[in-house]
């Protein structure tokens, strides 16, 4: 099996946990992330990456959040701020939770695409990342979108909040590969 065909199989495995959490709490709160804006998102992606980090760097967790979870939620969170920035926000809930999966799926669809095409041009570095490096990524990723955001969204020589947000989704993907390789 090529490293690409054994990426992409653990990929699909990591976002149906994702995916999962994500169709669960659409159960129980229906698509009401939908009123987030983009810095409301970004926000809970900052709250989440510094939880790991904290952890990395204490190996204490006082409210018991796993890294692993935060993993998962930052791969959601990201998710669905790709969905907000080409939909933007909404007052109130105006879709139903298939539409909500059907757009999710597609996100992470593209996101996976990216994926295996950045992964083909590098070579699958990210195999050789820390744990502890791929979380200085997605932050670093989180303040360059708060920076953008803080712009209007406008940028001059980078990519904008879209691409930023696909390469925290993959990142997070990526370390929890790491972690269900241990």
């Amino acid at each position: 099996m090529s490293k690409s065909t054994n990426t992409s199989g653990q990929f699909d495995q990591v976002t149906a946990q994702c995916r999962a959490i994500f169709i669960d709490k659409m159960q129980d709160y229906g698509p009401s992330w939908r009123i987030f804006r983009l810095h409301g998102i970004t926000d809970q992606l900052y709250i989440k990456v510094c939880n790991i980090r904290q952890r990395q760097e204490t190996g204490v967790s006082l409210v018991g959040d796993e890294i692993e979870g935060n993993l998962r939620a930052i791969v959601n969170y990201g998710v669905m701020a790709i969905i907000q920035s080409r939909r933007g926000y909404a007052d109130s809930i105006d879709m139903n939770r298939e539409e909500a999966a059907a757009l999710y799926d597609q996100v992470l669809a593209e996101a996976k695409e990216l994926m295996l095409r950045k992964n083909h041009d590098y070579g699958e570095a990210w195999r050789e990342m820390s744990k502890e490096g791929i979380i200085d990524m997605i932050l670093a990723k989180v303040i360059r979108i708060k920076t953008i955001l803080e712009h209007g969204g406008k940028t001059i020589a980078s990519e904008g909040v879209e691409g930023n947000y696909f390469d925290i989704i993959n990142y997070a993907i990526f370390d929890l590969i790491h972690y269900a390789n241990e």
